[in-house]
């Protein structure tokens, strides 16, 4: 049975209704589609047609356990909070110029549903991560910002800005499309790496520069090959001798970041992670005049 009846895209077959706006069908490829839209599940059941002019809202989530997970979170919560949450990952793709993970609908409309639902009971919980969030994360916490004036005007909460450091975290979650627990590993290293990395050069990088955005970048990324056990490859052993003679002072300090990484996370990292990570090291360093000119 085609998940559309009629001419192409006029209609959708109901597989299953959720709510009165919310149903679910198939795509073309028969995968399970959510659809939003005004009354299009009101009185429905499985088998009816849906006009396509009326559905508002699309959510495809390839991830039949995921979408049942949607679905699930869908049948207990208000729309309006749904409807926030879109609109706060789409405009994050927007501005970030990529699409997040799927599993992003999900988390964070829960999040904010329980966020809410913590400043009613007078619970409010700190963001142990806040400054880590805001300084190696810039552009997903100016979002994380702009949701929670979002969720004020569209739900009549103002949430603390402890709320827009989690929320920022769970963006750049949905970017590496990981796990939250992940996530904050991740942070908590690189803000291990940025401390050592102060202390081994005795000077504070500038947080705006480009060598420190990249710098972070790398650590962010660095940080899920670590997790993932998948590092980066460069078999050019002879290259990496010439880095680490260049850059002999970077090498070092890389050299105690990797011992900084086994003792605390069990982790090796292997010689081309190193040289990478000496590389970007080399480019910070010049960046915080460390060094009077590039040799």
């Amino acid at each position: 049975m085609s998940p559309r009846d009629g001419k192409k895209d006029e209609f959708y077959r109901i597989w299953r209704v959720i709510s009165n706006n919310f149903v679910c069908a198939l795509d073309e490829g028969g995968n399970e589609i959510i659809l939003r839209g005004p009354g299009i599940g009101f009185k429905k059941q499985a088998g009816d047609l849906v006009p396509a002019g009326k559905v508002e809202k699309s959510y495809t989530l390839r991830d039949p356990e995921k979408s049942s997970r949607f679905a699930e979170l869908l049948q207990g919560i208000q729309e309006d909070f749904v409807d926030v949450s879109t609109q706060i990952i789409e405009a994050a793709e927007k501005s970030l110029g990529r699409r997040l993970s799927e599993n992003v609908y999900i988390t964070l409309t829960d999040h904010i549903c329980f966020a809410v639902e913590r400043m009613k009971n007078n619970t409010v919980y700190s963001n142990q991560l806040l400054w880590e969030i805001t300084n190696f994360y810039p552009a997903e916490y100016a979002i994380g910002q702009q949701a929670l004036d979002l969720i004020e005007r569209k739900l009549q909460y103002r949430l603390p800005k402890d709320e827009a450091g989690f929320i920022a975290l769970h963006i750049v979650n949905a970017e590496i499309d990981g796990k939250m627990g992940d996530m904050v590993r991740i942070t908590e290293m690189i803000r291990d790496i940025t401390e050592t990395v102060q202390g081994y050069y005795g000077s504070i990088p500038d947080e705006k520069s480009l060598d420190y955005g990249r710098f972070i970048t790398h650590l962010k990324f660095l940080g899920q090959r670590i997790l993932r056990n998948r590092y980066a490859k460069e078999d050019d052993a002879e290259f990496q001798r010439m880095i680490a003679r260049r850059y002999e002072n970077d090498y070092q300090c890389a050299l105690k970041i990797g011992e900084q990484l086994r003792k605390e996370q069990g982790v090796a990292l292997p010689g081309e992670e190193i040289m990478f990570l000496t590389v970007h090291l080399h480019r910070l360093a010049l960046s915080m005049g460390y060094y009077e000119k590039e040799e």
